[in-house]
């Protein structure tokens, strides 16, 4: 079995949809520059509420890690 170092760093998505579409958006924007992503962790979850008190807008930050080439 090989040894592997991974690198972990801190994102935050958005979206007006979800919580997961949030993530989502996250992970494949990070993924057009990060190889060998494993794993998220949701950190902190926030979001925007209109005056009739209805949720307008998701915040999620997650740690992502991912595995560094030798």
């Amino acid at each position: 079995m090989s040894e592997h170092v991974y690198k972990k760093i801190e994102l935050t998505g958005s979206s007006a949809k979800s919580m997961e579409d949030a993530i989502q958006q996250a992970l494949s924007k990070a993924s057009k520059t990060l190889k060998h992503l494993r794993w998220f962790e949701v950190i902190e979850t926030r979001g925007e509420v209109d005056d009739k008190g209805q949720i307008r807008h998701w915040q999620v930050s997650l740690k992502v890690g991912f595995r560094i080439d030798s």
